[in-house]
Formats: structure tokens, C-alpha cells, sequence
């Protein structure tokens, strides 16, 4: 049995009634309920929400206030979700989830936030179904207490993450990456490293179907490229469910082996290199929420199965 205990964060408090919606907030729970079950995790890291201070690395005060007023003004009304108390507070969470997800891989390897990965979301606005950003905040908090000097942003949502790309553009010491689908959704930003697919357009010449085989073939040279020049004390690896070929959000046709196997090419790219890595979970809106669960378990498994690789 994998060892799970002590390296998955997890807390029951972290969901929000956001009504029917695309975006299936239960999936944290259901995975959570799988890993119990079926791989024996008894001891999550339960998280406690991330600070005023901590968000404020990253945040502005400005629209944090515009956060606990529980209104939507201008910096708010690019979201796509509700707002209510109970949503920020689950957002504030989520952060917290990340940021001891980082540290817990510091110290001992790695770690998975059974959640996060709310990438869309700037210093000072959210964006889609982001209202704050737990990956640039976790990047800021583990920089800040001097555990790590250089961060690595591996971001493999099938959506680019443009409000991480946009809050270290100019920063050296955090490196974005991202492999995305380029005709979707967001506007987007320039990371420090940027690897664009098309989704397959059948009246499109040259328009390749992104399966298995192209995605990893485009991915594994990109990233052990990127690894080896930036060489980042921290990885933080945002494993998006969305690339799955029934995703209703994504334009890849990449199948549960495909991304099980994607999963295993990043943990191995930062085992071989001695680089911790931390897990979120990112976006997932399959017709059956139940293959956006099993995404998400089979990546927390192969984070567990890299280490005794």
C-alpha cells in the first residue's frame, strides 16, 4: 500500500454551496473518500486558511477588501462563480492547503493539496473560476520563510494559467511553465516558457488531434529543457484534469493512461534532478464527475510512487 499519511493536505471545511455549476467543487471530497477507502489514508495535513499576511505577498489590499466585503465590484466581476462568505472562505482555505503542500515537500519530498490550483486569479482582480491565487501565494510564502529561493511553476491545466504567468512576469526567481490548449480559454499571458496545442479542427490543414503520444511527446523535451535551465529548488506542479478526452471545458483527447503517464513524466523529471514537488489538482469538468475523481486519485498515487522509483 502506498504511504499516503503525512504528505496529503486535505480538509473536510473546504467546499462552498456554489449551486449547479460546470466547476464540481464535491470532487475534493469524493477524492478524498476514494484515498481513504482504497489506499488506507488515515492522517491528512489538515491546512488552516492562508493569512491576510500570506495572501498579501501576492494580493493587494485593495481587493482583498473587496474579498471580505462579500460584494462584487470591478476587480471581482471577471469571476465566474458566486460571491459569498462561504466562497472566500473556501478559497482562503485552498490557499492554506498549498502553502503547507509546499512546505510539507521541503521538508520531506513532496506533497499534494487535494485541491488548489486556482491559477487564473491576479494580484489585484480575479478571473474565471479564481479568486485567489493559493500557487503564487505558496510560492511567496516558501520564498519568504527561506526555504526555498527558486520556484518552478509546472502547469499542465489544459487552460493556460494566466494570472500566475502575469503575477511573476517579472520575477526571476519563479519560473512559469505551461503546456496549454491555445484556442481556449484565457487571454493569455506570457509565462517564461509557453508550449501552445491546437485542438483538433477537422476543416483545419495541418490540425493534429492531441493524444497521448503528441501531448508527451511535446511535453517531456520542453520540461526536462526548462528544469535543467532554471534548476528550482521547488517544484509546483498544477496537474489539471482538463486535458482528459471528455473534458467539457478542453479541446485534448488525452486518455486516463495518457495523463497517468504525464503525471509520472514530471515526478520523475524532479525525482532525477532531486527537486521536492508539490501537487494541486486544478481544473476537471469531465460529463462524469466520477473520471475527474479518478484523474485526480491516480495522480495523488503516482506523487506516492515516484519516491520508491
Amino acid at each position: 500500500m502506498l504511504d499516503l499519511d503525512g504528505h496529503v493536505v486535505y480538509s473536510e471545511s473546504a467546499y462552498a454551496d456554489i449551486g449547479p455549476h460546470v466547476f464540481p467543487i464535491e470532487k475534493y471530497r469524493l477524492a478524498y473518500a476514494r484515498l481513504r477507502v482504497e489506499d488506507g489514508l488515515d492522517e491528512p495535513l489538515i491546512p488552516a486558511p492562508a493569512t491576510d499576511e500570506e495572501l498579501l505577498l501576492v494580493h493587494t489590499r485593495g481587493y482583498l477588501d473587496d474579498l471580505a466585503s462579500g460584494h462584487h465590484t470591478t476587480r471581482t466581476m471577471m469571476s465566474e462563480l458566486p460571491m459569498s462568505p462561504e466562497i472566500i472562505a473556501f478559497f482562503r482555505l485552498s490557499s492554506g492547503g498549498t502553502i503547507l503542500a509546499a512546505r510539507t515537500a521541503v521538508r520531506a519530498g513532496w506533497a499534494v493539496n487535494v485541491g488548489g490550483g486556482f491559477h487564473h486569479a491576479f494580484a489585484e482582480k480575479a478571473e474565471g473560476f479564481c479568486y485567489l491565487n493559493d500557487l503564487a501565494v505558496a510560492a511567496r510564502v516558501v520564498q519568504a520563510d527561506g526555504s526555498v529561493g527558486r520556484v518552478a511553476v509546472v502547469d499542465l491545466d489544459v487552460h493556460q494559467g494566466n494570472g500566475t504567468a502575469g503575477i511573476f512576469a517579472d520575477d526571476p526567481t519563479v519560473y512559469t511553465f505551461s503546456l496549454h490548449q491555445e484556442d481556449n480559454y484565457p487571454i493569455k499571458e506570457r509565462s517564461d516558457r509557453d508550449v501552445s496545442l491546437e485542438s483538433w479542427n477537422p476543416g483545419r490543414s495541418g490540425s493534429p488531434m492531441v493524444t497521448d503520444s503528441l501531448y508527451l511527446g511535446t511535453l517531456e523535451p520542453a520540461l526536462n529543457e526548462a528544469l535543467d535551465e532554471f534548476r528550482p529548488d521547488l517544484v509546483l506542479y498544477q496537474a489539471g484534469a482538463d486535458p482528459y478526452e471528455r473534458d467539457q471545458l478542453g479541446g485534448f483527447r488525452l486518455t486516463f493512461d495518457g495523463l497517468r503517464r504525464r503525471d509520472e513524466l514530471v515526478f520523475d523529471a524532479c525525482r532525477k534532478r532531486g527537486i521536492p514537488y508539490a501537487v494541486t489538482l486544478g481544473g476537471g469538468y469531465a460529463v462524469d464527475v466520477d473520471d475527474t475523481v479518478a484523474i485526480h486519485v491516480e495522480t495523488v498515487r503516482a506523487a506516492a510512487r515516484a519516491v520508491g522509483a
